[in-house]
């Protein structure tokens, strides 16, 4: 048994527990205190910090009349969110560059998955500069797919032992507020935008993380700088089908084998403000990846303004454990 498949039983086991009180009655078990940390990827020396995010409730979404609203962004429904980490930062090419020193081919992995369904793969070689000339060093890893940023959370927890994985739609605004219920988690000016976030008010490329002041909970550049994954399919109607009168525990749309659509949070550096706020969504789709003819599962060429973050749960849900991309074809 592997490391990695050890951590997945014991997370199951410990779900199992949760659920077998429960059903007997008695309390939920309390959440394991957690704290900061910071992580290092073995055999490198790039590290990255990990943020401890209490657990809570909240309601998903924005209230009517709030400015730059879009429909899809309600109706509101209060959620509880069981604690996790979340990355300090957005992942930086310095990290991601780890996954790709082993570059493999789409055969290649396809024989490697044929072989061992718990293979892990690599992203293809980009034919043009993936950083588009923004920049590398202390830069926000920018263009990998829905799809790729998965593989790398799977390969980041077979290389540390620790399960991470992207963030759902409900762990990540709940995160971004940090216990706000504003616009954005500094209030509602959007004047203020430019003390918090790289936006098209005052960037023209992806620019260094954690160079702006932080929200609340020490999360930086969750309101700009790029637009990042969640683990989430998008459906502009996912908040319609949650109870009203009671928080529901961990929503996720599980993603499935379909390259498109999911959902990306936080607004990037071609933004504008009212699409940096808290509760603005938006769904992927393939116009993010024409610039490819073959339809990579690895890259979106046109899309230089979405990257991602990491989270690790402190008692992983049951329907999230060992969780990784389905998608193995390209778009066409």
């Amino acid at each position: 048994m592997t490391r990695f498949q050890a951590i997945r039983r014991t997370m199951g086991g410990l779900a199992a527990l949760a659920t077998s009180l429960v059903a007997a009655g008695a309390e939920e078990p309390a959440p394991r205190p957690h704290a900061d940390y910071t992580e290092t990827i073995p055999g490198s020396d790039v590290r990255f910090p990990m943020v401890a995010i209490p657990g809570g409730t909240f309601a998903i979404g924005s209230p009517p009349g709030e400015p730059g609203r879009r429909d899809h962004e309600g109706p509101r429904r209060p959620l509880k969110i069981r604690p996790f980490w979340m990355g300090k930062l957005e992942v930086t090419w310095d990290e991601y560059g780890e996954f790709r020193k082993v570059i493999g081919s789409n055969r290649k992995n396809a024989e490697a998955l044929a072989k061992d369904a718990d293979a892990v793969t690599h992203p293809t070689a980009p034919y043009p500069d993936e950083t588009f000339g923004y920049g590398r060093k202390g830069r926000p890893a920018i263009l990998m797919s829905h799809h790729a940023a998965m593989e790398y959370c799977y390969w980041l927890s077979r290389k540390t032992g620790k399960a991470y994985r992207l963030p759902t739609e409900a762990e990540w605004e709940y995160a971004c507020r940090a216990g706000t219920e504003t616009a954005y988690s500094f209030g509602d000016d959007p004047k203020k935008l430019d003390d918090y976030s790289w936006f098209f008010g005052n960037a023209e490329k992806p620019m260094p993380v954690g160079k702006k002041k932080p929200n609340p909970w020490g999360l930086f550049d969750m309101h700009g700088n790029v637009a990042e994954w969640c683990l989430d399919r998008y459906a502009a109607d996912a908040y319609a089908g949650l109870p009203q009168d009671r928080p529901a525990v961990g929503p996720v749309l599980l993603p499935t084998a379909a390259l498109y659509p999911h959902v990306a949070r936080g607004g990037s550096w071609d933004d504008d403000a009212p699409k940096c706020r808290s509760a603005a969504r938006r769904g992927s789709e393939p116009k993010w990846n024409e610039m490819d003819p073959d339809g990579s599962i690895w890259w979106v060429w046109d899309a230089p303004f979405v990257g991602f973050r990491v989270v690790r749960a402190v008692e992983e849900q049951e329907d999230l454990e060992g969780l990784r991309s389905q998608v193995r074809k390209p778009a066409r």
